[in-house]
């Protein structure tokens, strides 16, 4: 994958001035655009289009210093007029085009991304592949913004609205892989935008054929495989941690990629203040 993120990049800086068909070149790559996206961001740190948008600024800021029309400037970084692209000019460099052709600066560059795997041998990631028939996710779902560290306050609130009986109740209903109460991202943007909207669910895994109480909310799920990675430890830091080490440690290392579909934590146990938990992180994935 390390391989793959490069030659991304590569190709970015050499059209920097064409629209980019990620879908197009992820299949030339030998991948997914989904798989892409998440693996950009998860080890870029932002995502691709943010990538795109201040590498285009960078370069075009050396056009801007010199004596080319600026309209004609705009028009061949794909913006339709000098507005849009002093809006995004501005957002790199926090000046507009105008200004900064007329005092040099200030500007901000954002050099070309390499990535690179390093591997240090003194950690080990507690891994399964399963690869469970399809089955159904319900419960209760609510949409939330995604919030890349520490609790999100809007999953709390939904979970703590929930009395204790109906958490009781869900329980019971559970009858598959994964085992118990269940938390559930779906709809995630490839991206991984921090902000951008996504559907949480809390609830658990039936068997495709099981009925559902009507007061609940349904994700079908189809079969396929999936990576399964224990974490024990500080709650959720302990969680976020593996959930980020899955994209600097193990996908790039493994002939594994990510593929649609939800992501689900399963919490295997748990200290009464929930300060401390053993998890399960499914990941949906196909091979490479």
């Amino acid at each position: 994958m390390i391989a793959e993120l490069n030659r991304l990049v590569e190709y970015i800086d050499g059209h920097l001035t064409e629209e980019l068909e990620v879908a197009q070149l992820a299949s030339t790559l030998g991948t997914t655009e989904y798989h892409l996206r998440r693996m950009f961001s998860s080890l870029a740190g932002m995502p691709l289009s943010e990538y795109v948008r201040r590498r285009r600024m960078s370069v075009a800021a050396a056009e801007v210093l010199g004596a080319d029309d600026l309209l004609g400037i705009a028009v061949r970084y794909g913006y339709g007029s000098t507005e849009a692209f002093g809006r995004a000019f501005r957002a790199v460099h926090g000046a507009g085009p105008s200004d900064v052709r007329r005092d040099g600066g200030p500007l901000r560059a954002q050099p070309q991304i390499r990535f690179r795997l390093t591997i240090e041998g003194n950690s080990t990631m507690d891994t399964r592949i399963a690869e469970p028939p399809a089955f159904r996710l319900i419960g209760h779902s609510a949409r939330v913004p995604l919030i890349h560290e520490g609790i999100n306050p809007h999953i709390q609130e939904l979970i703590t609205s929930l009395p204790q009986a109906e958490h009781a109740r869900l329980k019971q209903l559970s009858n598959t892989e994964p085992p118990g109460l269940l938390q559930v991202t779906a709809d995630v943007d490839p991206d991984y935008v921090e902000g951008t909207h996504l559907t949480y669910l809390h609830g658990v895994a039936v068997d495709a054929s099981a009925d559902v109480p009507q007061d609940l909310d349904v994700i079908e799920v189809p079969e396929g495989e999936w990576a399964v990675f224990r974490t024990e430890g500080p709650h959720p830091a302990a969680l976020q941690e593996t959930w980020a080490a899955t994209a600097t440690d193990w996908f790039p290392s493994n002939p594994w990629r990510l593929r649609p579909g939800p992501s689900i934590v399963a919490v295997l146990d748990r200290s009464e203040d929930f300060s401390t938990a053993t998890c399960e992180l499914w990941l949906p994935v196909e091979r490479e």
